[in-house]
Formats: structure tokens, C-alpha cells, sequence
């Protein structure tokens, strides 16, 4: 499947937003059974990982670790009535990472066998010596006990791969229906899938054996007045998750109701794509007539399907230590939470501001047993009652802020990538006390309400930014007071956390996500989740997206 025709099908939200590349995800096409047929098992794997290590050793690296990769897509595509795509495809081989003369090195190979993989780990340490005639410091990793043979699989009740592709088409196909009978004048929807079967080994002495399942469902709506010319759309209020087929069976439990007015429904272990549907085209169609925005100072109030990609890219993306050490400025840029800027105490946020990583959360898209380090995750503070407290670290990372333990947080896209820094999740930590989103919205006197991802910008330092939305209701008078078109907020990361005002408590809370978050120089992708209730910022810039200048 090429790029282009990825984004042309597959636009729909934040994946779109956040994609550079599928580099990974494109593998070799497939029968739909190999998708289901084991390769290797435990005792095979643990054996091929052996003659890496050994091989690796006996050519005088240090240290080595050995990744054996199966990673297995299943995405479907449906416009309006018809299917347009359904792509399988699987990409199987070994990376072989090992230090030699306190350098990295890093070779593949897709022919898995003892012996290739051997030489790819012969290779390995050759281009570490090599590398080391310009390696200014050794390469320190934080102290790593082994776990030896150890397995964690993705709690997920029904895998998706197993479900017929009838079954899912059809779903996909009744949704489509369910917008056309609403009103749509066009409408595509997909259904991701992704399998990383992942094994791990390292000269620490852990064989680490992970399942890791991933799924997401997706649509684009648009309506269009056919006298004007008009047109607008409203993606899916889905979120990509860490679950199987079960995620697509709604559970009446799972449903959140909205703020009273709009209509909308939040979801949080389960999702009912058809209901979003009809929902979306409604909408669309309601967008074509509502009031443009005036431009000023609103209270926001914003739902946990907005919140998460401010998140992402105010809080998740600049406490990456890599880029705080300025490791990514040449591409990604630097960030604003440098090391002196924590050292100086400035609140990042207001003090109800609890901000956490984790890679532990059920459901969630980076949840895991161990990262690609071999490190077992954990959960960690990253802004704690307003203030920075922490970053995301790796092993070679940690000796650079003082600390002698990685936060578990590498990832590599495919056996064919070197491992590196990835973020984990990060979510919003809920309020403490009884709140409902309708009652934080009676406090409010002149406010938006914004639902869903839009458009956004935000700078090489992760500080000024702009966001849009999917839908946006004005607040008047502590009540929903119709429709708002044309608004985007603007603020930068310390003005704007430290506007939080309120908190929704933990029956509120739920998860967003990021199916393809890009990042590295050769770019990598990797999926992540935001978890947040609904939260209100008060007196946050609004503007006009629709005003000439």
C-alpha cells in the first residue's frame, strides 16, 4: 500500500495528522491465513537469539540485544457502499543491536536463521568499532538485572485477525449506511489492525516473549448544500486502543454521555461506530448553518478526544529527554522544559495539574510488559501539582539527569529500526472530586465547548501553539447555546496548563490516541495514548479561523 494512497483513504483525524511515513507498516502482502499461522515458537525463538548473543560476543561487543519482529497489518477500507481495500500483510526478521568500544552498532537481517543471524551480529559489532573512531563519549547504560524467559500478551477477549472479514466489512459498511440515512453526502471509514509478535533477548539474560494487539476504527462524514456549494465534515469520536475485536462490541457501561445539548456520547472500553456515525452526519449537517465564532477570550471546556493531542504535543513530545537535550534539533526541534528551565521551578501547570507516563495502563496503545530495552514498565510522575518533576528516559539517558534507572520507554517500529526513545503514554490524572462535565459547565458564564481533533500547529519548542477541533458549542450562561464554527484556541504550553481551572473526576476519564506518531531521522512510528477527563482552561485566546487578515 503506498503513502499516498494511505492518507488519500485514511485522513481521517489525528493518524493522518501525525503521520510522516509508514515505514514499517507496509511489510510483504499476505493470504489472509498466514496472518494466523505461528511461526516460531518460545524455544526456536530463544535458540536464534542465542547465536545472535553468542556471535556478538565472541566478535567483542560488551553488550548485545536481539529482537525478533513478526509484525502482522490487517486494514479495511469502505466508501459509501462499496469496499475499497483490504490490505494483510506481514513483515518477519531480526535486529541485532551491540556495544563495542562504548559505541552502538545495529544490523538486520530478514532471513531468520542461526546462521544469518549470526552475521548480522558480527556485522553489528564491526560497524560499532567502526563507529567508535568518532564517538566523542562511551555509550553508559543504566544497570538492567535480567528477568530470564518471561511473556506478556495484551489482555484482549477476542482477536480481531480471527473475526471474519465479512463480519468486518459488514460493520463498517452498516455505519456507512447509518450516515447516509443521516444526511451524508460522502463518507469513508476503515478498521486498523495491527499484531507485533516481539521477542527480546538480551546478554543481561532476559528472553522476553510479548503479544501486543492494537486496533483502531475510523470514518469521515461530509455534507454538502448542493445551493451553496457548501460542504463540512466530522471525523469518528473514536480512539484508537490496546484491545481486540471486543472494542467494537458496545457495552451500554462503556457509554458517557455528553454535555446536555450536543448530543455527543464518549466511549471508553468499547465503541459503537455505527451510533458515532449517524451522529457525525447530523452534525456535519448542523455545522452548514451554525455561527461563525467572535474572536476573544473564552473559558474552554474540553473533552478527553480533544485534550489528548494537546497533551501529546505540549506535555508529551517536550519532555522527551532526547529532544530536551537537544538530540532532535536539526528535525523535530528542541524543547522550551529544558533542564535549567526545571531547575528554575517555573509551574508548568496550575496545581490541580497531575501529569503522568506510564506504559501500564489496560487499553492502552503503549501498553507492554517490557520495552524494546528489555526494561519492565512502569508508571512514573511527569508534572506533579503543577510542577515538572520528571522526563522520559532510556538506559543510555539515564546517567545524563542523574539517575541509575531507565523509565522503560524505547521502541523500535520494526525489527528492521534501531531502538530509541519513544514516548510513552502520558495522560491528565483526573480530579479528585465529584465533578460532571454538565456540572463544570454551569461555572461557566462565556465559554466553548470543543469535542474531537482538528487542525493544529505548535512550534519547534513545543511552546506557542494553536489547536482546532471536531465540533464546538458556545457556552452561555452555564448552558449549551448552539453551534460554533471557524474556531481554533491559541496559547503557549506554560499559559495555557497553568489556565486549568477544573477537572472532571475518574468516571469521566477515558483515553485518546495516536496510531502513527512520527518522530526519528530515519522516522519511525509508534502508537501512543493520552488519558484525560473532561478539563476546563479558563480565558484561553480564541480566534477566528474563517477572518481574512
Amino acid at each position: 500500500m503506498k503513502r499516498r494512497d494511505f492518507v488519500g483513504l485514511a485522513g481521517l483525524g489525528v493518524g493522518a495528522l501525525l503521520l510522516p511515513s509508514l515505514p514499517s507498516l507496509g511489510g510483504t502482502p499476505v493470504d489472509l491465513a498466514r496472518l494466523l499461522e505461528p511461526v516460531a515458537d518460545a524455544a526456536l525463538k530463544k535458540r536464534l537469539a542465542d547465536a545472535a548473543l553468542n556471535a556478538a560476543k565472541s566478535a567483542g561487543a560488551t553488550y548485545a540485544d536481539v529482537r525478533i519482529g513478526r509484525y502482522l497489518n490487517q486494514f479495511l477500507f469502505a466508501r459509501e457502499k462499496q469496499v475499497q481495500n483490504i490490505t494483510n500483510t506481514e513483515s518477519y526478521g531480526v535486529g541485532v543491536r551491540v556495544l563495542a568500544n562504548g559505541t552502538w552498532g545495529f544490523a538486520a537481517t530478514n532471513t531468520v536463521t542461526e546462521e544469518a543471524i549470526a552475521n548480522a551480529a558480527k556485522l553489528a559489532v564491526q560497524i560499532a568499532k567502526a563507529n567508535s573512531k568518532v564517538q566523542k563519549e562511551p555509550v553508559k547504560l543504566a544497570p538492567q538485572r535480567g528477568y530470564g524467559e518471561v511473556a506478556w500478551k495484551t489482555p484482549i477477549q477476542q482477536n480481531a485477525f480471527e473475526v471474519p472479514v465479512a463480519q468486518k466489512v459488514e460493520l463498517l459498511l452498516a455505519a456507512n449506511a447509518k450516515a447516509l440515512e443521516n444526511g451524508a453526502s460522502f463518507v469513508n471509514s476503515a478498521l486498523f489492525q495491527v499484531n507485533e509478535q516481539k521477542y527480546f533477548a538480551s546478554t543481561d539474560g532476559s528472553y522476553v516473549d510479548q503479544d501486543v494487539h492494537r486496533i483502531w476504527p475510523n470514518f469521515q462524514v461530509t455534507v454538502v448544500d448542493r445551493a451553496s456549494s457548501k460542504f463540512r465534515s466530522r471525523e469518528a469520536l473514536s480512539s484508537p486502543m490496546g484491545l481486540g475485536y471486543e472494542y467494537l462490541v458496545p457495552k451500554a457501561a462503556d457509554k458517557i454521555a455528553g454535555p446536555a445539548g450536543t448530543g455527543l456520547v464518549g466511549y471508553k472500553n468499547s465503541y459503537d461506530i455505527i451510533e458515532d456515525a449517524g451522529l457525525a452526519a447530523r452534525q456535519a449537517k448542523e455545522k452548514l448553518t451554525a455561527k461563525s465564532v467572535t474572536a476573544g477570550k473564552y473559558n474552554l471546556v474540553l473533552d478527553p478526544n480533544h485534550l489528548g493531542l494537546t497533551i501529546h504535543e505540549s506535555v508529551g513530545h517536550p519532555l522527551e529527554l532526547d529532544r530536551v537535550l537537544g538530540y532532535e534539533a536539526n528535525y523535530a526541534g528542541t524543547s522550551f522544559a529544558t533542564l535549567e528551565w526545571k531547575k528554575q521551578g517555573k509551574p508548568y501547570g496550575s496545581k490541580i495539574v497531575n501529569i503522568v507516563a506510564d506504559k501500564l495502563q489496560p487499553g492502552s496503545l503503549g501498553a507492554v510488559g517490557y520495552d524494546d530495552e528489555g526494561v519492565k514498565t512502569k508508571q512514573w510522575d511527569l508534572v506533579k501539582n503543577g510542577a515538572l518533576v520528571d522526563y522520559q528516559k532510556t538506559r543510555d539517558q539515564a546517567h545524563m539527569v542523574g539517575q541509575n534507572e531507565s523509565d522503560g520507554c524505547c521502541y523500535a517500529d520494526s525489527w528492521s529500526t534501531v531502538q530509541f526513545q519513544r514516548m510513552p503514554n502520558v495522560s491528565l490524572q483526573p480530579g479528585q472530586q465529584k465533578l460532571s462535565v454538565d456540572e463544570m459547565i454551569k461555572d461557566v458564564d462565556k465559554g466553548i465547548y470543543i469535542a474531537g481533533r482538528g487542525s493544529f500547529s505548535i512550534d519547534q519548542q513545543r511552546y506557542n501553539f494553536q489547536f482546532g477541533g471536531t465540533v464546538f458549542y458556545a457556552i452561555e450562561k452555564g448552558k449549551i447555546a448552539g453551534m460554533l464554527e471557524d474556531v481554533a484556541y491559541q496559547a503557549n504550553t506554560q499559559e495555557f496548563w497553568n489556565s486549568c481551572a477544573a477537572i472532571c473526576d475518574q468516571s469521566d476519564y477515558r483515553l485518546f490516541g495516536s496510531f502513527f506518531d512520527g518522530k526519528g531521522q530515519p522516522s519511525q512510528v509508534s502508537a501512543v495514548s493520552h488519558g484525560s477527563a473532561h478539563t476546563r482552561f479558563n480565558g484561553v485566546n480564541v480566534i477566528n479561523t474563517a477572518r481574512k487578515v
